[in-house]
């Protein structure tokens, strides 16, 4: 497929479904779930909460209404052998076999480059402000594709109403059972999860409007003050960042820009009811974390503009780059500590860990709404830059919102971020239904 035959208004309604077969899979577990709980609600509407599950694990692995053509059209456009060199680097590894220690790079990344991006072999190192061949803008920037609108409903909509109906079903069955003695707990349950779903929902449809209604700037002519910018990761003289995951060298990622990791441990705790049944509660508990980056050069194929990435108070690295997974701590050490800090703090049993990388690398599609600023004169001395390039002059800095504006990083071009988003009505109004739902199951207390 073509982008050029792509039809990037997604309309009023589109059909979604899975593009890959993890996808794939989770919809269809998803599917089986929710018919098995349509047939034992025939006798038992309690179990109508089942299917609301799968209707929910089926909405929630539907992709972005153009998700997966523009998924095609890099299929199509990309270059098969750095497809095929992405498909060997990407999948599970044993790194350890004694210890069941694996690591998971994930086959697909919606945040990826869907046309063909310069390689790190044609970037001028000389002159990493100057433009880029013969200084056109590079092939998926906005000035080329134009901007995407994401279908105001898809499937997605239609597994949420369903999802949502039988949740509120399955409430009121029962809240007006004659044994029930709960009060308005569950009618306050749903509502609250509706309104905080909504205020969630509310925000995230202002930043995609903002997106879409702002024009993207080319850098070779930004402007002082708030622009939109699209391009490509480059490095600065300075060179970038290697991450060294939880101190541990096996877990190593370089030419890295900007990263956020945390480690978890899967803690199981025995549990007794009031009626004196025991049972295992487990749950992923968070133990460390750490976030950083350092500047970078956004390069649009017309020119190259600094970006002080740490300043940015809102990123968005899109999917994880890699996850280690094993059923004990990289050392004999930190398991036997890990199992005792546990083992004090909650009488917990600690039975798996993991550690997952997100994060921003040379050559990744960027897209940035940040505040430019003029650069120091001693900034530009010490890169030997002579002013004569605009864009030279000027930095992003991402730490100051302006009226209207709220500063964004994110990993992926204005075409994967909107073609892998929701609309403003998925958003909010599913939501709100479900707020409006368990307001009036108030009623029925």
């Amino acid at each position: 497929m073509d982008l050029q035959e792509l039809d990037l208004n997604g309309g009023t309604f589109k059909v979604n479904l899975p593009y890959n077969w993890v996808g794939w899979l989770l919809w269809a577990i998803g599917l089986i779930i929710t018919l098995i709980g349509f047939f034992v609600a025939i006798n038992d509407t309690n179990a109508l909460v089942v299917a609301a599950f799968g209707l929910l694990m089926m909405a929630f692995t539907s992709p972005g209404s153009l998700e997966s053509n523009l998924n095609d059209v890099r299929q199509s456009a990309i270059d098969p052998a750095e497809l095929e060199a992405k498909a060997e680097a990407s999948g599970l590894s044993i790194d350890n076999w004694w210890m069941s220690q694996t690591s998971y790079v994930p086959t697909t990344d919606p945040s990826d480059w869907i046309l063909p991006a310069p390689g790190p072999m044609s970037w001028n190192n000389d002159d990493r402000y100057g433009p880029h061949g013969d200084g056109s803008a590079l092939p998926e920037h906005p000035s080329k594709v134009g901007t995407p609108i994401p279908a105001t409903m898809t499937l997605f909509t239609v597994y949420c109403i369903l999802a949502i109906a039988c949740i509120l079903i399955a409430a009121a069955a029962l809240m007006t059972g004659g044994e029930y003695d709960g009060g308005m707990t569950p009618a306050i349950a749903i509502a609250a999860i509706g309104l905080i779903l909504s205020l969630v929902g509310y925000f995230k449809s202002k930043m995609l409007r903002q997106m879409i209604d702002t024009p993207t700037s080319l850098v070779r002519s930004a402007p002082v003050g708030n622009p939109e910018l699209v391009g490509q990761v480059r490095p600065i003289d300075q060179g970038c960042l290697t991450v060294v995951v939880d101190g541990n060298q096996n877990m190593t990622v370089g030419n890295m820009v900007g990263y956020q990791w945390s480690y978890e441990q899967y803690q199981c705790r025995t549990t007794t009811d009031s009626e004196g049944n025991s049972k295992e509660e487990c749950h992923w508990v968070t133990i460390r974390s750490d976030a950083g980056g350092c500047p970078f050069i956004l390069h649009d194929g017309t020119g190259g503009i600094l970006v002080n990435s740490n300043s940015f108070k809102r990123t968005d690295y899109g999917q994880y780059l890699k996850r280690w997974d094993g059923k004990f701590a990289q050392t004999l050490g930190k398991q036997m500590m890990s199992q005792a800090i546990a083992g004090m703090l909650g009488g917990a049993r600690v039975k798996k860990h993991r550690w997952t990388l997100y994060g921003l690398r040379l050559g990744n599609p960027v897209y940035v709404l940040g505040q430019t600023k003029p650069r120091t004169s001693d900034a530009l001395a010490a890169e030997g830059l002579d002013g004569t390039l605009g864009n030279s002059i000027i930095e992003v800095w991402g730490n100051e919102d302006a009226p209207g504006i709220k500063c964004t990083l994110q990993r992926g071009t204005e075409l994967s971020n909107l073609g892998r988003s929701r609309s403003g009505f998925e958003l909010v109004m599913l939501p709100i239904v479900m707020l409006i739902g368990g307001i009036a199951l108030i009623g029925l207390a």
